[in-house]
């Protein structure tokens, strides 16, 4: 559904499906939730149909990249079960439930927010969900110029 490369081992778009089909059938299978393949260090969660990776070189520490990893999947957990009721408190959350591809392609703007507020250029900004979220909600809640009153402004 998303991908983001902040490298060029995989320059083309070719070697890139590659590397992905070969990681996919090398986890998709296992309980486990790391792997070394091809030199790098892979992270991975899977729920119910979606599976989520966060790589990084041999060298980097396995801690940080599932932190990142949680980070990611507890943000994307947390926007996706919001009840809807125009609340932000804590208590307008739904309950705990996991991350479905149907809801997640419903809500990619605030996928692609959501690694934006963790990531930026390969370098980890962020790995608390709360905050994710909140800034991704603030973000959320821009109104473009065109559409704004004088008082907005």
């Amino acid at each position: 559904l998303s991908l983001q490369y902040y490298d060029d081992t995989y320059p083309s778009a070719k070697e890139q499906k590659a590397f992905e089909k070969n990681i996919f059938n090398k986890t998709h299978r296992t309980d486990s939730e790391i792997a070394l393949l091809e030199g790098l260090t892979v992270v991975y969660k899977s729920s119910i149909d979606l599976y989520f990776y966060v790589i990084g070189s041999s060298h980097e520490n396995e801690l940080m990249l599932t932190a990142v990893l949680n980070c990611l999947f507890d943000s994307l957990s947390q926007m996706l079960r919001y009840d809807g009721s125009g609340g932000s408190t804590p208590g307008s959350w739904g309950a705990p439930m996991n991350v479905e591809k149907r809801a997640l392609l419903e809500n990619m703007e605030g996928l692609f927010l959501a690694v934006d507020e963790i990531v930026d250029g390969g370098v980890v900004l962020e790995s608390d969900p709360q905050q994710v979220v909140h800034r991704v909600a603030v973000r959320g809640e821009d109104v473009p110029l065109t559409e704004q009153t004088v008082s907005q402004v």
